[in-house]
């Protein structure tokens, strides 16, 4: 259906447009765009870059014809520069923009090849001071962005591989002390080592399959520390615990938590 409105001319409307439909033809996506070429306002910036997300968000035919706008009024240029922004928020609004906008099969090559870098750029890189001060949902939107733009689209994981993401993907795999952060940047790790063709490229950079193996943590309340663990390793943490309280459970006299007496008469309970 998607490749259907990619080539399809937009559809003509013989009735005056009004009321609630106005907010969703593709007409108001040069109102936006101007918006986010013209403006310095970092509100309105977001909420512009917001409007253009939620238009384009979905599979429903309108959110489909509003995709192959913003392509056709230039508007991806005008979204990869913001991501240059130093503002936490116009950078989030922007990233999840983008990632809507992916949806389009022709729209993700183009944010493949110009937008990648700029992805890459904002994401911290394990203990060292980020460029940017990105809040944490900002580097999950970015991450999810990211997964997006290559899902389905090797040439896409090719250039992240080429911007050398792969290095702060890892980082963020093993040291990010958010679960969200962690759980994103994996996806797009395996995706990543899912194209057999971009193997020996990593390989031959150093990485192998344990650097793109999903990690996971768990965080010992008493002392704060957190530990990192792979599957397998969590895998055999658990089945340890479970033998441990069997054994624990083994060793002990049953103790009953429910009294067999009747209760008095008069009892409300």
């Amino acid at each position: 259906m998607e490749r259907k409105y990619n080539t399809l001319d937009l559809p003509k409307c013989a009735e005056l447009i009004k009321g609630l439909d106005l907010l969703y033809q593709p007409e108001v996506v040069r109102l936006y765009l101007s918006l986010l070429t013209c403006s310095h306002n970092h509100n309105t910036l977001e909420a512009a870059a917001g409007a253009l997300q939620n238009l384009a968000a979905g599979h429903w035919a309108w959110s489909s014809y509003i995709r192959a706008t913003v392509r056709k009024e230039k508007g991806l240029p005008v979204l990869v520069e913001l991501l240059r922004s130093d503002v936490d928020k116009v950078v989030r609004a922007v990233a999840i923009a983008l990632r809507n906008l992916a949806i389009d099969r022709r729209n993700k090559d183009l944010i493949g090849n110009y937008a990648l870098r700029d992805l890459v750029a904002n994401l911290p890189c394990g203990q060292q001071h980020p460029v940017k001060n990105l809040e944490g949902d900002t580097v999950l939107s970015i991450l999810n962005t990211i997964y997006e733009i290559i899902t389905d689209n090797p040439e896409n994981a090719r250039v992240l591989i080429q911007g050398h993401a792969v290095q702060k993907l890892v980082a963020i795999n093993k040291s990010s002390q958010s679960a969200r952060e962690t759980k994103a940047a994996s996806h797009v790790l395996q995706t990543i080592w899912a194209y057999k063709e971009l193997r020996h490229t990593l390989i031959k950079a150093g990485w192998n399959k344990s650097h793109f193996k999903m990690m996971t943590y768990i965080m010992n309340h008493q002392d704060s520390l957190l530990v990192f663990l792979t599957v397998n390793d969590l895998f055999f943490l658990t089945q340890a615990i479970s033998e441990r309280k069997h054994f624990i459970r083994a060793g002990r006299p049953a103790v009953g938590l429910m009294d067999n007496k009747p209760p008095p008469l008069d009892s409300w309970v």
